[in-house]
């Protein structure tokens, strides 16, 4: 459990950079969070937990982190086309 745990982690670091503005990157960190958290848990069985701990670990990284720190592009709902 705790190789999940530290693989979310990680996971959400990497990921949690999608938008700007802290309210959109802790929004799209959750989102990846939670549905990498519902994979790595249902490899041990508790994909339910998993996701509500990857949700919480992808927003928190989203809103503590810059732009300039983890930095993946603008998000498709701001792009102009």
């Amino acid at each position: 459990m705790t190789r999940s745990i530290i693989a979310l982690a990680v996971a959400g670091a990497t990921l949690a950079g999608c938008g700007t503005a802290p309210g959109d990157r802790g929004l799209s960190g959750a989102g990846i969070g939670a549905a990498a958290g519902a994979v790595v848990g249902a490899l041990v069985g508790a994909p339910l937990a998993g996701a509500a701990i990857g949700a919480g670990a992808g927003a928190a990284v989203g809103v503590a982190t810059t732009p300039a720190q983890v930095d993946l592009g603008t998000p498709v709902w701001e792009r102009q086309q």
